[in-house]
């Protein structure tokens, strides 16, 4: 039985409370004691059989895939089963080191079919990375693409894409039910402590993404969504599968290997209602024509800021709207503007129909409307993690009382809009990818050359950031090819620095605390000393 906790909410968007809390626009049902979040998301596969459910297309139409509901979920079940034959048991886990393909959403969505945990990682991540996430989550079996860095340490076997593939034609199993606050999968985030934490969440966290159809995406069966970024990136896993999927629409995925500069003639040719992008890729295909998108209603962006430039030209080349949102990994997007509810300028968007967040100062007490705060979301949200795997005392620091802390400091209007204001860390973000300053630091300061490091994202115009490192050498400036090198060698790409500025001293406060905020600051003024 699939849950429909919108059916009946009230199309109303905000209460106005003299207090910054937006509570739910009506009380969320009990979910049943039988759940299981693929069987969720395939939940039409028994009434639109023959429709494609997945296109996996290519500039010039060849060598495309095309997948309908019936054959989708088929496969699904069918590596269930093959994953239960060797021997897993539900809430075993299963590490994901799978490339662009649709190998990643199908090995996803079996493994929590069988009741199996799967853990989703970067193909970009090093043997270091990957050896040292391993081991957080245990998991009890590896299915890897070819050429993709595998932990080192680790007795779990690995299974190949060919493997893989040979189990979607496995005796399919049922769907493995259970409460929906079990464990459904893990994600990994980067912690202000620049270590990799393991992000627990459970299978009811597709329920929470139904507050986006209407509280950002505009939604139907009858879109054709296109999202631009790669099959193993959750933002397209959630975005750009799932959530068509649970509404019965068609995803739209370029193939690897396209170009931003393709990405347009795409659109017009499929009859993209929707798109999906991160910031940058919007920003790519504007440097050349884009031709008339006559299907397109808008266009959706996640993961980091969109720059107000950016989407300017974007509304000036397509006549078409883009929604922005705003999440993290331990929760999915829930503020975010909407087709029937655009955010006002300068403001990140509203609470989605359904959630209860609030923005509290540091005591956890509701700060009045039009007062900066912490952006916090409230424990009983369905989209929020279960916590952090092995660390229940970083899953506490995140709470004061019943509100998870982001770390982000908002102000919310007496209309319910939400204005970022800034962050409350240091946490840096990497083309969608959240990256603590710590971890690359660290790695920074292996290199014999670099006495001290300091990492920050600093704007390099207008509508772009990039990560910078900030360093005080031990002898003289070591080579920019030097240090990116290094970097390359022990660091997934997205979190290598693209800038290495050598300097006499770095900035510190009064406890000895690194200040990347003024080296940012400085940075984008023009007022550092290079050495």
């Amino acid at each position: 039985m699939q849950l429909r906790a919108l059916a009946c909410w009230p199309r109303r968007w905000h209460i106005t409370f003299m207090l910054s809390e937006f509570r739910p626009t009506a009380p969320l049902p009990a979910p049943p004691d039988a759940f299981n979040m693929a069987r969720y998301v395939l939940t039409h596969a028994a009434d639109l059989g023959d429709k494609t459910a997945l296109s996996v297309v290519t500039p010039d139409g060849t060598g495309e895939t095309h997948w309908t509901y019936g054959q989708l979920d088929r496969a699904v079940r069918g590596v269930a089963g093959g994953l239960l034959a060797r021997g897993l048991t539900p809430g075993d886990t299963v590490l994901l080191r799978l490339g662009n393909t649709v190998d990643f959403p199908l090995a996803f969505l079996g493994a929590i079919a069988a009741g199996v945990v799967p853990v989703p990682t970067s193909s970009q991540l090093t043997g270091a990375e990957i050896t040292k996430m391993a081991a957080m989550v245990a998991p009890k079996l590896i299915i890897a693409g070819d050429g993709i860095a595998l932990p080192s340490d680790t007795d779990a076997p690995v299974m190949d894409a060919d493997a893989l593939h040979a189990l979607a034609n496995h005796p399919p199993a049922d769907f493995h039910m259970g409460n929906p606050d079990r464990p459904g999968y893990i994600v990994f985030t980067s912690g202000t402590s620049g270590k990799a934490r393991a992000v627990v969440h459970a299978h009811r966290a597709i329920w929470a993404r139904q507050m986006m159809w209407d509280g950002w995406y505009g939604l139907t069966r009858d879109d054709r969504l296109m999202h631009a970024g790669a099959f193993n990136w959750t933002y397209t896993l959630g975005t750009g599968l799932m959530d068509p999927w649970s509404v019965g629409a068609t995803a739209l995925i370029p193939a690897a290997g396209t170009s931003s500069e393709q990405l347009g003639p795409l659109l017009a040719r499929e009859g993209a209602t929707i798109f999906a992008a991160a910031p940058g890729v919007y920003r790519q295909m504007l440097r050349a024509p884009l031709p008339a998108l006559p299907a397109l209603r808008h266009g959706l962006s996640a993961g980091e800021k969109l720059p107000a430039t950016t989407r300017a030209q974007w509304v000036a080349a397509t006549q078409t709207p883009i929604h922005e949102a705003y999440g993290m990994s331990e929760c999915s997007t829930f503020i975010s503007g909407a087709p029937n509810h655009p955010a006002p300028t300068g403001a990140l968007g509203y609470p989605q129909p359904g959630r209860h967040i609030a923005v509290v100062d540091d005591d956890g007490q509701i700060v009045p409307r039009g007062t900066p705060g912490i952006m916090a979301v409230h424990r009983s949200d369905p989209g929020l993690m279960l916590g952090y795997l092995g660390a229940e005392q970083d899953t506490k620091n995140r709470f004061t009382g019943d509100w998870f802390l982001t770390g982000d400091t908002v102000s919310m209007a007496a209309d319910s809009a939400i204005t970022f204001e800034g962050r409350s860390d240091d946490i840096m973000n990497a083309g969608g990818f959240r990256v603590s300053p710590i971890e690359v630091e660290a790695v920074i300061a292996l290199h014999p050359g670099v006495h001290e490091a300091a990492c920050a994202e600093v704007a390099v115009k207008d509508d772009a950031t990039v990560i910078a490192c900030f360093y005080t050498p031990e002898a003289g400036p070591v080579a920019k090819e030097v240090l990116s090198a290094h970097a390359h060698d022990r660091l997934a790409h997205y979190k290598c620095p693209r800038l290495f500025i050598a300097l006499d001293t770095l900035p510190r406060g009064a406890n000895n605390k690194l200040l990347r905020a003024i080296l940012r600051a400085r940075f984008e003024a023009g007022t550092l000393t290079h050495l």
